[in-house]
């Protein structure tokens, strides 16, 4: 009854437009000052500044830098360029491109929304030219957006990773196959929607075009390659690939000439502020962790389904039904804060690969991304398309059915997400 309180009141809290974080906090307190345990809040200052000093999470705001360098530095239109050539020519024409564009940019910026706002308008753009109509050109934009929290790298994972204290880098390896089987899953929605929804395709690019897409292509293609290929080696770690990365699109910029000196100053407040707001949730999300950690919240859902018995297979349905189900009100990042400290205690009790509940956490967040009322990528997407957030959210449907497909693979066949870390790092002790 307590966990349903609890719940009901940060619920009712977002339900009033509350935003996020305070509501998150504000949860906490409220309970701790009903329940005569005020004198506890005096811990609020040290639980949110613990939540945002780790060594982990210094990647994220570097993550984000690298993904606004890169779509204001020229990397976008160099890379949609290049997968036009490849696959304009399929069934679903540039709707197949913006997959794939996404798939190869997803390798460097590891956040959906950031793909959405960036690369997102130039696929728009050109879909709406060549005929598409704008929802449906809208709702590829915005489904495609959200695999790039999962081929690595990844804000998510590093979140998740900072979160659980397990390895980011065999929570990055772990994404690519379950990221890439996502990208083909859409292209195969949108090649059996081309014929009847009249989707528009290219000419065959010639030899010469795919030959001179790739090199101009060929500095942001290196980008996945030099950042997992460093993490896996060893020679730097995730936190410090975020690193690399921001310097690697700063210098792809300057030398594509499409990023100024000028630019820098906006580019790193936009930053600034993405990253001060979601160390915030992250910060009152600590406080709110450790709150149901205080109340025994874990504990008492151990023993319940303990008493219900459940199995490992009952659980991930829960894991997947609530999750779903908080998607539509929560933002992904607010949703592994809140969820995170009670089901990593749960996990172990089932026997759950917790690099594998990663990428299945993070899936399903992805498609809390597309679900009203409170769809990020919707969101991102809607505020150039301008074709209504339900509009949007319907037209998405085809392709949350095919996410959903993958990760209900990835939940019962764990294999999908960890034969890649296994082989490349070796089977966890």
């Amino acid at each position: 009854m307590l966990t349903l309180a609890i719940f009901g009141v940060l619920l009712a809290l977002l339900i009033l437009d509350v935003p996020i974080a305070v509501a998150i906090g504000l949860t906490a307190v409220i309970f701790f000052v009903g329940q005569g345990q005020a004198a506890f809040l005096a811990l609020l200052p040290q639980r949110m500044y613990f939540g945002t000093t780790g060594f982990t999470l210094l990647a994220i705001p570097f993550f984000i830098l690298a993904g606004n360098l890169m779509n204001t530095g020229g990397v976008t239109h160099r890379i949609f360029r290049f997968a036009r050539a490849l696959v304009g020519h399929i069934a679903g024409g540039l709707g197949q491109v913006a997959v794939v564009s996404s798939m190869i940019f997803s390798g460097m910026s590891g956040s959906a929304v950031a793909d959405a706002a960036g690369l997102g308008q130039i696929q728009h753009k050109a879909m709406v030219e060549a005929g598409y109509r704008p929802k449906i050109s809208a709702a590829i934009v915005a489904s495609a957006s959200t695999i790039g929290p999962v081929i690595p790298p990844s804000i998510p994972f590093v979140l998740y990773g900072a979160i659980t204290s397990v390895s980011v880098a065999r929570l990055f390896l772990a994404g690519a196959i379950p990221g890439v089987t996502m990208g083909i899953a859409m292209m195969i929605a949108i090649a059996f929607m081309a014929g009847p929804r009249g989707l528009p395709k290219d000419e065959k690019a010639n030899l010469t075009e795919i030959w001179e897409s790739f090199k101009a292509a060929f500095w942001p293609l290196m980008a996945p390659f030099l950042i997992i290929g460093g993490i896996t080696t060893g020679f730097f770690t995730a936190t410090e690939a975020s690193v690399i990365a921001s310097l690697y699109a700063g210098v792809l910029g300057f030398a594509y000439r499409d990023l100024k000196l000028a630019d820098l100053p906006r580019i790193l407040f936009a930053s600034l502020k993405q990253s001060c707001g979601l160390m915030f949730i992250i910060a009152t999300a600590n406080f709110f962790g450790w709150f149901t950690i205080f109340e025994r919240i874990p504990d008492a859902l151990i023993m319940q389904l303990t008493a219900l018995g459940t199995n490992q297979t009952q659980f991930l349905w829960i894991v997947i039904g609530v999750v779903l189900v908080l998607g539509c009100f929560l933002e992904g990042n607010a949703i592994f804060l809140i969820t995170l400290p009670i089901f990593m205690k749960i996990c172990p009790l089932f026997d759950v690969d917790m690099i594998n509940f990663g990428v299945v956490m993070t899936l399903l967040i992805m498609i809390g991304n597309l679900t009203p009322p409170v769809g990020m990528c919707l969101f991102a997407v809607e505020s150039f398309a301008r074709t209504g957030i339900w509009v949007l959210a319907l037209e998405c449907l085809p392709y949350l059915v095919a996410i959903l497909v993958v990760t209900i693979l990835c939940a019962f066949v764990p294999d999908i997400a960890l034969w890649l870390p296994n082989l490349v790092m070796g089977p966890m002790p």
